[in-house]
């Protein structure tokens, strides 16, 4: 009798395992693949969450169910995730996530006149496709950039408005606090744009000044506070630099 319950309860596993392959199967989609992009951490409860990809892509965490990630509002996370079926209640796809971390997320700085460059350095940094590297998405103002980078202390990122009469115009600044150059390496920071004024319905020049290696540049996107096209620059992206070396 134990010998036939066995039997009885292997062969129900293996069933069950070709019904969920054969699922698979259908929606097109295997555990064998990834994805891994750039998303908007949005949480419902204290215990659970959804992802909001660039694209607008809604994604439902059903696995693992007690990944341990404390979800924040207006947070930007590295996501590395592989897609069970799609469809599921109001969400795109319903996803298992094999790894996740925040990216750096911060609000629009303080201008502070005289002290912007003794508090958020002058140090260069490299913008190596601007049109690729940045974005604005959900609300975030998202670069990629290269930095020179020796491994002894976190670099200080920061956009702020240098001009007031000018609020759609920013500034990157790069503090690298004496760090010595023995490396390039990226990084990747996400700027909550919600202190911008609004532009009422209306798409506005929004222009990001940058010091590079080269001197300075200035970079424009089209910003609308009510309405931006969703956007597929963050699924080119392969981030090869530490995710922990900025604040």
């Amino acid at each position: 009798m134990k010998t036939l319950k066995s039997i009885l309860f292997i062969a129900g596993v293996f069933l069950t395992s070709l019904t969920f392959h054969s699922c698979l199967d259908d929606d097109g989609y295997s555990l064998d693949k990834f994805w891994i992009e750039p998303a908007t951490v949005v949480p419902i409860n204290d215990n659970s969450f959804y992802l909001r990809t660039d694209d607008g892509s809604t994604l439902w965490p059903a696995a693992p169910i007690y990944i341990h990630y404390e979800a924040k509002e207006r947070q930007r996370a590295w996501v590395n995730y592989t897609i069970l079926g799609d469809s599921i209640g109001n969400y795109s796809h319903s996803i298992k996530i094999n790894g996740i971390s925040d990216i750096l997320t911060k609000d629009i700085a303080k201008n502070l006149g005289d002290e912007n460059d003794s508090v958020y350095g002058t140090d260069p940094v490299s913008i190596k496709n601007p049109k690729q590297d940045i974005w604005i998405s959900d609300n975030f103002l998202n670069i990629l950039f290269r930095m020179n980078y020796g491994g002894s202390k976190k670099h200080f990122v920061n956009v702020i408005q240098p001009d007031e009469k000018n609020p759609y115009l920013l500034e990157f600044r790069h503090n690298a606090y004496f760090d010595p150059a023995v490396t390039s390496t990226e990084g990747l920071v996400c700027f909550r744009m919600e202190s911008l004024p609004d532009t009422n319905g209306k798409t506005v020049t929004l222009t990001l000044r940058v010091k590079t290696f080269e001197g300075e540049k200035e970079y424009t996107l089209e910003y609308n506070s009510d309405k931006q096209e969703s956007s597929d620059n963050s699924k080119s992206i392969n981030m090869t630099g530490d995710m922990d070396n900025l604040e």
